[in-house]
């Protein structure tokens, strides 16, 4: 069965630094990511739909800023996952994303491409997405899948260790 691709967008108003990480997820993620990379939040709010499934978002945008533009993704769709990028590192600001609905915040500079990856990589393998984007269930009915199977995992390697 072919997975089916995640949309995943950038939002990045630095234009080198949008097209380094488009060029770098592409290689690293190719068959199972489609990359829209947007300038600025306002173009990405326009795309923003139902099968939008990660944004990477510049915290510090021109024009409607990256705490907004979170907000109106949440609101959009809140099943799309949101990695903040910021210029420094700022505690605060993290809490704030996270409160607003961002899954994780990322800092720019070494490292930070290679950090992206693995937070993309985590969205593309977890279970519940895949057994949503694939048999068309629900997240709850996802969830509860996911949850009867781990119970009897359980149950059974308890069982296996009491005979």
């Amino acid at each position: 069965m072919k997975t089916k691709e995640l949309n995943l967008f950038i939002v990045e108003n630095d234009l080198l630094v949008g097209m380094a990480l488009e060029d770098y997820l592409k290689k690293r993620f190719a068959s199972c990511i489609r990359i829209s990379t947007f300038k600025d939040g306002e173009s990405c709010l326009e795309e923003v739909d139902s099968n939008t499934h990660v944004v990477i978002l510049n915290h510090s945008l021109e024009g409607a800023k990256g705490l907004e533009v979170l907000k109106s993704i949440k609101e959009t769709n809140p099943n799309t996952e949101v990695i903040m990028l910021s210029d420094r590192e700022d505690i605060a600001l993290a809490i704030e994303s996270y409160q607003a609905g961002a899954n994780n915040t990322v800092v720019k500079g070494t490292g930070s491409r290679k950090k992206l990856a693995v937070h993309v990589k985590r969205i593309l393998m977890a279970p519940i997405r895949i057994i949503v984007m694939e048999l068309g269930l629900s997240k709850r009915l996802a969830m509860f899948v996911v949850s009867f199977v781990t119970v009897g995992i359980v149950v059974l390697c308890v069982l296996k260790f009491i005979n």
